[in-house]
């Protein structure tokens, strides 16, 4: 009976020795640990900053595309971190590599689509095809530039509506930029009689031309036949206007050879209302 208190004793002896060694192993784990997280929290945090601050400095990045990074670099770090701070308990990060690299994976095949956005919206904002404040057209969206996103691209239609398109439809197609040049031209064409003096209404339209400020010189504007008929001939005229100036220019045009002629002219494209 003794033999057995004895051996109890010494049994409890060294479970709670194993235990205080293992507790002041630990200890030094967990403090080792925190430590390392909150380190790597500042570090983070410096970080971010730091490459927000650098990025900001680049000429040309857009704010939304540095912000993308900075957060990028700082979650890279956190998750390294945290990584670090399992191994000080002696778990095998090899394998929580492996899990994260398999999870990874994973939501990026679930989230494919969302990712081809994101891609793509990285790519709009590096190449800049179109800025805030453009008016655009693609096969599918038409309107004036609002915001760019990550995901999305939001703009203004000519009517006044509000349209999102994803930005794999942006970046997947042609964009035809209606803002991005500093001049545009337009040819306003005009029909006469074959009985007028075509040397005449040439100078009649040049003069048209003339009198209108918003109108460049250089190119200067040019008249010239376009087409012949049996009993009437087609006159164009040519010029170039600042884009800004563009649709009132080129409706104030109609207006006044509409005046001079007597006769109705086509509507230049309504596309380019918004541009104004």
């Amino acid at each position: 009976m003794e033999r057995q208190a004895t051996d109890v004793i010494v049994a409890t002896r060294a479970a709670l020795t194993q235990a205080s060694a293992l507790a002041v192993q630990y200890s030094f784990s967990i403090l080792g640990a925190l430590l390392l997280l909150l380190l790597g929290w500042f570090l983070s945090r410096l970080l971010h900053r730091w490459a927000l601050s650098a990025l900001s400095r680049v000429r040309g990045i857009d704010m939304t595309l540095a912000h993308f990074f900075a957060n990028v670099l700082r979650y890279a770090v956190l998750i390294l971190v945290f990584v670090m701070a399992l191994g000080q308990f002696g778990v095998q990060t090899a394998s929580i590599i492996a899990a994260l690299g398999a999870a990874g994976l994973a939501i990026g095949l679930a989230l494919q689509g969302t990712l081809q956005n994101i891609a793509a919206g990285i790519m709009l904002l590096v190449l800049r095809p179109f800025r805030v404040g453009e008016y655009i057209e693609t096969k599918d969206v038409t309107g004036t530039i609002t915001e760019i996103g990550l995901f999305a691209t939001e703009l203004r239609t000519s009517d006044g509506l509000y349209r999102l398109a994803p930005n794999s439809t942006l970046w997947n197609t042609p964009v035809t930029n209606f803002s991005r040049e500093r001049t545009r031209k337009h040819d306003l064409q005009v029909t006469i009689p074959s009985d007028r003096d075509i040397d005449n209404e040439i100078d009649r339209l040049l003069t048209i031309a003339r009198e209108e400020p918003a109108i460049e010189s250089a190119p200067p504007p040019q008249v010239f036949v376009d087409s012949l008929a049996e009993n009437a001939a087609t006159l164009t005229l040519r010029y170039w206007v600042p884009t800004p100036q563009w649709f009132r220019t080129t409706r104030e045009m109609n207006r006044r050879v509409r005046i001079a002629f007597g006769q109705s002219l086509p509507e230049p494209p309504a596309e380019a209302a918004p541009a104004e």
